[in-house]
């Protein structure tokens, strides 16, 4: 990844098919989210994450999912912060996650803390 860009963008009705076949072979599910970003590196979907903006005050992350190959190059923290810009146009104050155990490393080190069973990041504006 070294050199290139990630282009992060809202998830857009015509992305449905790419987005579940992306989520069928890196997360055994195939439902495209309602609301959400992808990330595509060169043109390739590399990142979907899922999101809920229902809850006044809050974006909550449903699911990040990163292609195999792409992670521990920073596509994470690239998403976790094009979210984070995302809350505060929205003008939320807190970006929320219920994690799969595996995941609360990576939140540690994008700033999320616990908060009893979900954790939380405070939006920077």
């Amino acid at each position: 990844m070294r050199g290139q860009k990630l282009f992060v963008r809202p998830i857009e009705p015509g992305d449905a098919d790419a987005v579940r076949q992306f989520l069928a072979a890196h997360a055994n599910r195939d439902t495209a989210p309602a609301y959400g970003l992808i990330g595509k590196l060169v043109g390739e979907l590399v990142a979907v994450m899922a999101i809920d903006v229902s809850v006044p005050g809050t974006l909550q992350i449903e699911s990040l999912v990163v292609a195999p190959d792409y992670r521990r190059k920073r596509v994470g923290r690239v998403m976790i912060r094009e979210v984070e810009s995302l809350a505060a146009r929205m003008e939320r104050d807190w970006l929320v996650v219920e994690p799969a155990v595996e995941a609360q490393q990576f939140l540690h080190k994008v700033g999320f803390v616990e908060d009893g069973v979900r954790m939380v990041r405070r939006v920077r504006r």
